[in-house]
């Protein structure tokens, strides 16, 4: 059998958790090495038990060691890849005849204990079990020789090798394993971290998806789906003015055209990623002139744009921000349309010390803020939160309404 052979075969030995005693490169070499190291101590053993001064002891000593070598081969490279309980402990109780009977022949042969001591380690899977047996071989190979002793045939020198190399042993188990235990800590630790990696890349790609989700809302919410509503506002206005009024018929076309054609670039800055196509090439005043124009047009209420309190000087507006404003516009003048019933609107926009604000005012039916939460106006305020501003609406039933939309000046 090759020194791999048992790795080939069989899978990774595991330890009472589960992990793996030995990485594969290690546990090649470690078999490699114990091979080396089984044929030449029992070749050694075995070379001075047929040729050496043994007597009476030699056919004892022979079995013996070929026993081990047959256990050996048999069990002993399957031990270090194949993690069989019941093989392992086979392999030890031939292990623990072998050396008793060695004691009991030729004490002298007991340098055998240099490679048995360490067998037992790789052949348990728990330090308690690596102390029964290692104790076992201690007995096994004291006992003969101190019963030797107490005849006055065997100096007590060699029973006190054994407990020292017995020592030695303990002392390397424990190393050993305590150095597994961290190692398979290690290990667990790291495939935690590894498996909280994922959660979490899962969650932020999760969240990424619902954020851009949500984005794609407020954007078709705040530009195609209000546009689409002037559309369908305009042609029902068109359709009742064909029959007896051809000339405004004919203007709620051209609104509609008009309008069709800013959802059509708006619908394309989205896809592009762009700002709103009113503030391309335009200041944020003018895209507001020119929506409460349209919007005058679109409703036939008197609606006006007041910039007299917007001020000169202060901090400049970002292109984000400034699509807060023009946005919260868009939104406020929608729900006069939809709901207000109102007779005149004003856009006022305004600027106290870093703050610039654009209200909506109307003198429409008015209602109750907190009973009455629109999806826009949620989506508004999301808006507004991410630039560091804020949305407020005043209104009461019969009052009117008025929303400001505000944003701090960089």
């Amino acid at each position: 059998m090759t020194p791999d052979a048992g790795d080939r075969t069989a899978a990774p030995p595991t330890r009472e958790d589960g992990s793996a005693v030995l990485s594969a490169p290690a546990r090649r070499g470690t078999v490699f090495v114990l091979h080396v190291a089984f044929a030449v101590v029992v070749g050694l053993a075995a070379v001075i038990a047929a040729t050496g001064d043994v007597d009476a002891g030699r056919p004892v000593l022979l079995t013996a060691l070929a026993a081990w070598a047959v256990a050996y081969l048999a069990v002993g490279p399957l031990g270090l890849s194949d993690w069989r309980r019941e093989r392992a402990t086979a392999y030890l109780l031939v292990l623990v005849a072998v050396v008793a009977a060695i004691a009991a022949q030729q004490p002298s042969l007991l340098f055998v204990m240099f490679l048995a001591f360490p067998q037992v380690w790789f052949f348990v899977d728990s330090v308690r079990a690596g102390v029964w047996w290692t104790l076992a071989l201690t007995l096994a190979a004291t006992a003969g020789p101190l019963l030797a002793w107490t005849r006055g045939d065997e100096p007590l020198w060699g029973p006190g090798e054994t407990l020292v190399g017995a020592v030695f042993s303990l002392a390397m188990g424990l190393w050993v394993f305590r150095v597994l235990d961290e190692s398979a800590e290690r290990a667990t630790l790291i495939r935690e971290l590894e498996s909280t990696r994922a959660e979490l890349a899962a969650a932020h790609r999760e969240q990424g998806v619902a954020a851009e989700r949500e984005r794609w809302a407020r954007e078709v919410h705040d530009t195609l789906a209000q546009g689409y509503t002037s559309i369908v506002v305009l042609a029902q206005t068109a359709v009742a003015s064909l029959p007896g009024d051809p000339g405004t018929a004919a203007e709620r076309l051209s609104l509609i055209e008009d309008v069709a054609r800013e959802n059509l670039a708006e619908a394309r800055a989205m896809v592009a990623a762009f700002a709103p196509v009113a503030l391309d090439s335009s200041t944020l005043v003018e895209a507001l002139q020119r929506l409460t124009e349209r919007f005058a047009r679109e409703t036939g209420l008197a609606t006006r744009l007041d910039t007299a309190a917007l001020g000169e000087g202060g901090g400049a507006l970002s292109r984000p921000e400034e699509v807060v404003l023009l946005r919260g516009a868009q939104e406020a003048l929608a729900n006069v349309r939809r709901h207000a019933s109102a007779s005149a609107v004003v856009l006022r926009v305004s600027r106290i010390g870093d703050v610039v604000a654009v209200h909506v005012e109307d003198d429409g039916v008015g209602f109750d803020p907190a009973s009455s939460a629109g999806v826009g106006l949620a989506g508004l305020r999301d808006r507004a939160e991410e630039v560091g501003g804020a949305v407020d609406v005043a209104s009461a039933p019969g009052k009117g309404t008025r929303v400001t939309v505000r944003v701090p000046a960089r």
